[in-house]
């Protein structure tokens, strides 16, 4: 057979075993040896002398053999050399048989790259005594763009982040068990550990890794397994022991108390106002806690739902709605419905008559007959629910003579102020700049957020790395390089007017490094209780910059916004209830720590239970604040539990909201007596 046709079988072979692969490997085997076994592997009589040396002696396919001979492809586990090609030449067929034969049985060294695209001699010319010309043709390989380096690192210190990458992926392995990853994605599903999202759809890889590496059965196949999955699975996987997540994971494996193992990771990763969402708890601590709080007869307490007005005695209503209005949905009155859809302007409630809450309970309540309350966005923090034992004569678990309790809003946790409260960022100043990008998981790019104060000095991530206040008291206190898989947030605010001077305060998103960046950015300017949203929905190039918005801080210190995006302030849904309209009270009372005339146990709190408020999360049953001294011996577990005895839906819950008389706050209401009012209550 004619040695054209046997190396142009050996491309097509070649481009066959390349097809669905990303990476190529070499293995460790002498390249000498290579080349030697190569020409003494030819049958007698077959590789005879040419001039002075052997026909197949030729130094264009010496070339090739030691560039590439070594290389292998791994399909189904399985080595597979560029040298597993049929050909219908016996000769040829020998050499290539005892070629694959030395390959496999060395094993693999390194990932394989090349410096040039193209390998060995497709055929080059000798010119023969007689002066004729000889065409002579050779081994030769074109490779795929993706086999050649064309990275400025060198193909040495590219070869030596694999190799690490499969050490260190052979260690995680073996030193990472199965049941801390079951554990630690248990944790991760019921949002008990700081950030743990970010790492779920790695560790569910990982575990997959796991489970195969666990069923082959000798070291050769697990290093053929290693190199593969680890070139595939890429440094994330790879290297998941040298993460903060992996140091939780050996812990685990090593048998450390689980609780103490979070302990350290979250002395890692979290930052110092991090509060865990969730407890941690250990079998032999709910065990214990069961025991308990079943001994001493709280188990029926545990069950919750939200109150109803059949639930409290009319000795702990400060205020009912006695005359509520009738909603006439007819089309006689179409225009009357249409005008609710017109959000009163708050500014015109500025001068209105002012009262503090006690002197509203004990002046104006005892003559109002029906009272309604400006809804604002600002209250979106503020809204509360009532709670009471689904078994009413249960023994009550709290502080307080009665067994009810109550719960705000806190369950906001798709939303990107929650989201920067979780990154470490303050949410409680006077001015908030937040954006917010890679909700499809997909975009790792580096967005910025930058400000430019009226002193032209800009706040960005090359100022305030330390994190550094700027001398107007502004300050990025979350900054993201790398979102990988989760939802990234950065964060600018500034916590007092005082400190903030005057003038134009410039708002904008900068693309620092752009990684696949297709779906832009969400953002969010905050002040004076209203939240400005925006959205940009294209993608941007690197270096490239989006202006938001210019918050004005005018002389008498009032916030006045000009939008270069287009934003969302208009009324929005919260609670089946619409904001910037007066929504009608059906009862005003306490906090339960003060019905039947209670004091000084805990805060007082002043709730508004608002019409056809209809609570959207899913609270707490109970928090550990709220307990009794005996039980909180076992306050991790029952923090769990609060989280897990979910509160039942009933019809027509007291739900509204609520004002702690620790806070300066203030809500504008209408009241109807003899006379109708508009009076602003401040708490």
């Amino acid at each position: 057979m004619e040695f054209q046709k046997i190396r142009d079988l050996l491309i097509a072979h070649f481009k066959e075993m390349t097809k669905n692969t990303d990476y190529l490997f070499e293995v460790d085997v002498n390249k000498d040896e290579l080349w030697n076994t190569y020409l003494n592997s030819f049958p007698a009589q077959t590789n005879r002398i040419y001039r002075t040396r052997s026909l197949y002696n030729c130094s264009c396919c010496r070339h090739f053999i030691k560039a590439i001979g070594n290389v292998v492809a791994i399909q189904n586990n399985q080595m597979i050399s560029i040298w597993d090609c049929k050909v219908k030449d016996s000769a040829y067929q020998t050499v290539f048989h005892k070629l694959s034969a030395l390959i496999k049985s060395h094993s693999i060294s390194n990932i394989y790259l090349s410096k040039s695209k193209e390998v060995g001699t497709l055929k080059n010319y000798q010119t023969l005594e007689d002066g004729t010309i000889k065409e002579w043709h050779h081994f030769y390989f074109e490779l795929p763009d993706s086999f050649v380096n064309q990275s400025s690192a060198s193909i040495e210190s590219r070869k030596g982040i694999f190799r690490d990458t499969k050490n260190v992926f052979q260690r995680s392995l073996e030193e990472i068990s199965e049941d801390s990853l079951l554990t630690i994605l248990e944790l991760i599903h019921s949002n008990t550990l700081y950030k743990g999202a970010e790492w779920k759809k790695i560790l569910t890889e990982f575990l997959k890794y796991k489970k195969d590496y666990q069923k082959l059965a000798n070291n050769q196949e697990k290093e053929i397994f290693l190199w593969a999955a680890s070139a595939k699975a890429g440094i994330a996987i790879g290297r998941l022991r040298n993460h903060s997540i992996g140091t939780l994971l050996l812990h685990v494996s090593e048998g450390m108390d689980l609780d103490l193992a979070v302990k350290k990771y979250e002395q890692i990763v979290a930052p110092a106002n991090y509060m865990r969402p969730k407890a941690i708890f250990t079998k032999q601590m709910l065990e214990d806690a069961k025991k308990v709080i079943t001994e001493l007869g709280y188990f029926d307490s545990l069950g919750r739902r939200y109150a109803t007005l059949d639930d409290i005695t009319i000795n702990n209503i400060l205020f009912s709605n006695k005359d509520a209005a009738k909603r006439i949905f007819g089309t006689e009155d179409i225009f009357g419905e249409m005008e609710k859809d017109i959000a009163p302007n708050p500014k015109k409630f500025s001068r209105v008559e002012e009262i503090p809450i006690e002197k509203f309970i004990s002046d104006i309540l005892p003559t109002a007959n029906e009272m309604e309350v400006y809804f604002e966005n600002k209250h979106r923090n503020n809204m509360v629910s009532l709670i009471a034992p689904e078994k009413k004569d249960s023994k009550t678990m709290f502080k307080w003579n009665n067994n009810f309790s109550w719960a705000y809003s806190g369950n906001l946790t798709d939303s990107m102020k929650e989201r920067v409260k979780a990154a470490g960022g303050r949410v409680d100043g006077v001015l908030r700049f937040s954006i917010q990008w890679n909700e499809s998981g997909t975009d790792d790019s580096d967005l910025d957020a930058h400000c430019i104060e009226p002193n032209q000095h800009e706040i960005f991530f090359k100022t305030d790395k330390k994190p550094k206040v700027s001398s107007l008291g502004g300050q990025l206190d979350v900054d993201i390089i790398h979102p990988a898989h989760a939802i990234a947030v950065e964060n600018i605010t500034w916590i007092q007017k005082e400190k903030m001077m005057p003038g134009v305060y410039k708002f904008f998103v900068n693309q620092y490094t752009d990684r696949g960046n297709q779906d832009g950015f969400r953002a969010e300017i905050e002040f004076d209780g209203q939240i400005y949203a925006f959205d940009y929905r294209n993608g941007l190039r690197t270096g490239e910059n989006v202006s938001v918005a210019e918050v004005t801080l005018q002389e008498d210190g009032t916030f006045q916004i000009k939008k270069c995006l287009p934003s969302t302030t208009s009324s929005v849904e919260i609670w089946n209830l619409h904001t910037n309209q007066f929504i009608p009270v059906s009862v005003i009372m306490y906090s339960p720590n003060y019905w039947d005339e209670q004091n000084e146990i805990g805060h007082k709190h002043y709730f508004f239970m608002l019409k056809d408020c209809i609570n959207s999360e899913q609270p707490n049953g109970f928090y550990n604040e709220f307990l009794k001294q005996e039980l909180l011996q076992h306050k991790r577990v029952l923090e769990a539990l609060g989280s897990k005895m979910r509160v039942q839906n009933v019809e027509e819950q007291l739900s509204g909201i609520g004002f702690s008389s620790t806070k300066r706050d203030e809500l504008v209401v209408k009241v109807k007596g003899s006379t109708e009012r508009i009076i602003k209550i401040k708490f």
